[in-house]
This record gives structure tokens, sequence and C-alpha cells, in this order.
């Protein structure tokens, strides 16, 4: 999707990038010269990670100590700072559509096969007619802010979800749903313990084309059926 004339983009804007570029970094060199203070301690201490590392720096001269663990702390800073930015998502909504963008990736949504927007928690969530999820997307974005743009723009915002009352927690072998559902749920579970995100979403894709529509609280699953119309030669029933 083109960026429509007028389309409002949401996203965390140049503080959030200057508080990840400059404040990661400085404060990971702060904590790295603390670090370093107590470097003959911590090298002692038989459970504490990096040991070796310690012991390192308490043999070296201050002059030498200091600089060198401050800028390894530092580096650290601007890692995290790194993968926080490819991790931001930007939300850009138009009239006719809407761009997810993160990563590197974009998703594009036409308004035509949108049913409703809300908010569940920190996640931005789109429905199509039918109760399905188009899209499931997590930030820290402003609440407000992508209220505002989804309604400046004419989207159906809701205050909730409206088949919140039709999850049921998820427990292996649970009757009821359709086949090929639990094995793909247990391999999510998996997926979510260990926290790997990008398993678990693709495995959501996956539950989806089975019309289930997957939700998490904690390391919690919940689930519920997308109605699905019956075929017009009856097939579907």
């Amino acid at each position: 999707m083109t960026r429509e004339p007028g389309a409002t983009v949401v996203s965390g804007g140049v503080a959030e990038l200057v508080v990840m570029w400059a404040g990661f970094p400085l404060l990971g060199a702060g904590l790295g010269a603390g670090l370093t203070a107590a470097s003959g301690w911590l090298a002692g201490l038989p459970w504490f990670p990096f040991q070796g590392w310690f012991a390192l720096l308490d043999r070296l001269p201050e002059e030498w100590a200091y600089p060198a663990g401050a800028a390894v702390a530092a580096l650290a800073g601007l890692v995290v700072a790194y993968l926080g930015t490819r991790e931001r998502l930007t939300v850009t909504v138009g009239r006719t559509g809407v761009r997810l963008h993160r990563d590197g990736h974009g998703q594009d949504v036409d308004r035509a096969t949108v049913a409703g927007v809300f908010l569940d928690r920190k996640a931005l969530v789109l429905l199509d007619a039918a109760g399905g999820e188009l899209v499931r997307e997590t930030s820290d974005l402003s609440h407000a802010r992508l209220r505002e743009a989804f309604t400046g723009q004419g989207w159906p915002w809701l205050a909730q979800d409206p088949h919140r009352e039709a999850y049921r927690r998820w427990v292996p072998g649970l009757s009821g749903m359709p086949s090929g559902a639990d094995a793909l749920l247990r391999a999510r579970q998996r997926a979510v313990d260990t926290d790997r995100g990008g398993e678990a979403g693709e495995l959501r894709g996956e539950l989806a084309r089975l019309g289930v529509v997957v939700r998490d609280e904690g390391k919690r699953q919940y689930w519920r059926l997308v109605p699905r119309p019956p075929d017009r030669d009856g097939a579907g029933r």
C-alpha cells in the first residue's frame, strides 16, 4: 500500500529512537563501570556469570579496566537498541487500507475486509466479518493514538473484543476442536513456553486456517472457533 494522502502514521517517534540509541548505551556504560568496580567481588561468586571476564577486569590496571568494562556494556546497549529498533511497529492508517510495518516486513489490509478494530491489552486486532482475526500485532504504541488514527479515518473501532466470552482455556486433548488443531496447539504451547515468538506466530496462522482463533494470557492459550457459513450446496453443515 502506498501511503494515501492524509494517512495517519502511528509509531514510537524520534523520542523513542533517541532513548534507545543514546539512553541504552549510556545506561550500559554506567552499569559497566559499576560492575567493574565490583569485579573482584563478582569474580569470587561461583554462581555469577562471566566470571572469567570479571577476573580479567580485576587484574587490569584501573585506567584500562574501567574503559573496557564501560565499553563492553555500552556495546551491549547498542545491540539492545538495534534489536529494539527492528521490533518497532509502525501503523499507517488511511481511508482505504492500513499498513503494519515491523522488522523490514509490511502487512497491508484493505478497509473493505475489516469489520472491527480493537485493542486487546497491548495487541492491535483487526477482525473480519466472520469473526476471524486478520491482524494481531503486539506493541507499546499509544492506545489513544491508535484509537484516534483509526476513528479519524472512519474505521469501525470497538471498545473491546466482541468475542471475548467465546474463548475457552486450551488443555491437551480437549474435544470440540477441528481435526489437527489440538496438535498445532500442543506445538504452539511449546513455542510459547520457550519464548519462540516467531514460531508461535506461524502456528497461529496455521490454526486460523482451521477456523481457530488463539489469544494468550501469559503462558496460557485460549481459543475460539470462527463461525463458518454453510456452502451453497449444503456441504458445510
